[in-house]
């Protein structure tokens, strides 16, 4: 059995997030301690670990989730388990995308700028009217 501070230290989640996915039904104690402490089983460091690396991952926690559901309920899920990692695949990468055209953008308002002394700043007028950006970010 391993308390929160444990699995803490071994999963590098902090203790007050371990609470937080407690609190949203992520992750279960296995019991409490006679001080009321909370006390998990292996189960549990691997889920915190499965967790936090679907976190790293950038998985929102309603996919984490739907996942640990399918897991723990349909062990046959694997076409549905494949279909939200393609989701979000497509997703990543559409963000991709999208932060390529900003990148885009930023360099050629900062290679605008000629930062003359006395000279207004093209990069705020560029930061503030939407009108002078080169396309669609």
């Amino acid at each position: 059995m391993f308390s929160i501070g444990e699995m803490s230290r071994r999963t590098g989640v902090k203790v007050a997030t371990i609470r937080y996915y407690e609190g949203m039904g992520l992750i279960a104690p296995e019991g409490r301690t006679e001080g009321n402490q909370r006390r998990y089983d292996l189960a549990g460091l691997k889920r915190l670990g499965f967790i936090r690396h679907a976190r790293d991952l950038g998985l929102p926690l309603d996919t984490i989730r739907a996942l640990a559901a399918l897991e723990d309920h349909d062990p046959a899920a694997h076409d549905e388990i494949h279909a939200i990692a393609q989701d979000h695949l497509k997703d990543i990468r559409d963000r991709i995308k999208r932060l390529r055209r900003l990148e885009t953008e930023l360099k050629r308002i900062a290679d605008a700028c000629d930062a003359r002394e006395g000279a207004p700043c093209r990069i705020l007028h560029a930061f503030g009217d939407h009108d002078q950006c080169g396309g669609a970010h």
